[in-house]
């Protein structure tokens, strides 16, 4: 039922600016015919003359003599612009977005190259949003064993590419690299605990489709897979697919203002369950907001700090933590979890193809994906 809203909160905006979008193109098509009164009061117009020219003494036979009128000349230029069909508003250039957190809902062809720094995460197996559950639960649990950390950094290296072939749609891939390093761990789980780990992470690959896109906005459908390439018993993957749906909105204010913002589900398929508990992964739902203010706003450079909020609410699932008794380490509900990070950035935009953000990261919340995060991107646009 829960997995039902989700999808239903994601999805009904769409449908409902859809139906807004067709009915105002019906509006404002022009009929295709002559109005019945327009040929009546032109008819009308030639018996009234007709009648003029008889009262004035001017012979039916005199009228008919004098050669008609010639119609206006008009240019091929002139031509060509009255039949030609109305252009579709172009889309705003891909760095208009500015933000670094937020998923951009222009469409674009772009490659990106982020880098993110992740520190103190203190339940890493949480609903198995970041690796499986720990495997110091036992029962063929595939996360990282053994030992159940209580605090890890990590760094993770994404590759992005995104091909546009027509203006609202879009393909894309990302590869990431993880890096992990575990700081501590909950006492009695394991020992020697797991150490440092790295590798290829979990396969993204997605598309976009832009339900409205103009030069001032853009209401974007996005759509986002995960394959289970890391390898989970390492922590570097969550040894499951997952999908992920999301509604993205460009909003340009001004010259200078824009806002953007993020509304979506991260939707776990097949995770893992644990004997007399359920399952272990839980769908997550996230949203975002990012205000910016270009302070610079010239021809050939753009320079734009962002403020986003990002918050993530777990709706089901399981995690690992301490406890007063034996075992020492008990999964325990995660669904009703609160997450939300400040993340305070800046963009700059040099030429029309390259963009360089860097931003900050902290929680604010006392349950975390990790307390603070520090991002680097360069994305170049094509």
């Amino acid at each position: 039922m829960r997995r039902l809203i989700l999808i239903s909160v994601v999805f009904l905006p769409i449908m409902l600016t859809a139906q807004q979008t067709g009915l105002s193109r019906m509006k404002e098509q022009p009929g295709s015919g002559a109005s019945p009164l327009g040929d009546a009061s032109s008819t009308g117009g030639l018996a009234e003359a007709s009648m003029t020219s008889s009262a004035s003494g001017t012979s039916p036979s005199v009228a008919e003599s004098q050669p008609d009128p010639q119609p206006p000349q008009t240019s091929q230029s002139t031509q060509s612009q009255t039949t030609a069909p109305a252009k579709e508003p172009s889309g705003p250039p891909l760095e208009g977005s500015m933000v670094g957190y937020v998923d951009d809902a222009i469409v674009g062809s772009q490659v990106r190259i982020r880098f993110d720094a992740g520190f103190k995460d203190n339940a890493p197996d949480r609903a198995e949003f970041f690796y499986p559950q720990c495997g110091c639960n036992g029962g063929g649990a595939p996360g990282p064993k053994p030992g159940a950390s209580n605090n890890i950094n990590f760094q993770q290296l994404y590759f992005q590419v995104e091909y546009a072939p027509i203006r609202r749609f879009s393909v894309f891939t990302e590869v990431p690299i993880r890096w992990i390093q575990p700081q501590s761990f909950i006492p009695g789980t394991g020992t020697p605990t797991f150490s440092n780990q790295s590798g290829i992470s979990d396969v993204r690959a997605g598309f976009k489709l832009a339900v409205t896109a103009s030069s001032d906005h853009s209401l974007t459908f996005q759509f986002k897979a995960y394959f289970p390439s890391g390898d989970g018993s390492r922590g570097l993957g969550t040894a499951h697919y997952s999908v992920e749906p999301s509604l993205l909105y460009y909003q340009r204010l001004s010259d200078r203002w824009a806002v953007e913002s993020q509304i979506g589900g991260w939707l776990p398929i097949n995770g893992s369950s644990l004997s007399g508990v359920g399952n272990y992964a839980g769908d997550v739902f996230f949203y975002g907001f990012g205000p910016s203010y270009q302070l610079v706003n010239r021809e050939n450079i753009k320079f734009a700090p962002v403020v986003e909020l990002f918050g993530w609410y777990v709706l089901g699932g399981r995690e690992t933590v301490a406890s007063v008794i034996n075992p020492p380490a008990v999964p325990a509900d995660a669904s009703g979890t609160n997450i939300v990070n400040l993340k305070i950035g800046a963009r700059t935009s040099f030429g029309r193809h390259n963009s360089v953000y860097a931003g900050f990261g902290q929680a604010v919340t006392h349950s975390v994906w990790y307390e603070h995060i520090v991002r680097l991107e360069y994305r170049y646009s094509f």
